[in-house]
């Protein structure tokens, strides 16, 4: 990867966009909150403002897959979404199997409170933190952390 900077992870959903933003040494990835879809050329105009706010160098965005390794009715979307996105920010954008995130991002929450409105919306970041996390360990293994 050549480019140093901040790497944007993004977990698409219906109503809303999961965020999260690596430190500029693209080794620890930090929840961003989230941004309402509102269709495709909105959801990739606010994309775009984040990318130049916030320096991104890189996207990554969730691929939903089956469990079993198949392509979901979300699959061809993502990709499509992916290269919109690609086109619009003139920065690379890759795409990471999301098989797990949201149900991770789900158990890591545990029972938190809030309601279940605030709850989604903090399952949509955590999955984005995930998701950006997984990549940039698969990125970077030697700066995965220990265990």
């Amino acid at each position: 990867m050549p480019n140093r900077g901040p790497i944007l992870g993004v977990d698409l959903g219906e109503k809303r966009i999961g965020l999260a933003v690596s430190d500029p040494d693209a080794s620890i990835a930090f929840p961003a909150g989230f941004i309402a879809s509102h269709g495709r050329p909105q959801d990739v105009a606010a994309l775009r403002e984040v990318v130049e706010e916030r320096g991104i160098v890189r996207i990554v965005v969730g691929l939903p897959i089956h469990l079993d390794g198949r392509a979901s009715p979300g699959s061809q979307a993502a990709k499509s979404f992916a290269d919109a996105l690609g086109e619009a920010t003139g920065i690379p954008v890759d795409l990471l199997d999301e098989r797990w995130t949201s149900q991770a991002a789900e158990l890591s929450l545990g029972e938190s409170k809030g309601g279940r409105k605030k709850r989604r919306e903090a399952v949509d970041a955590v999955a984005a933190t995930l998701l950006l996390r997984t990549y940039l360990e698969r990125q970077f293994p030697s700066r995965a952390p220990c265990e």
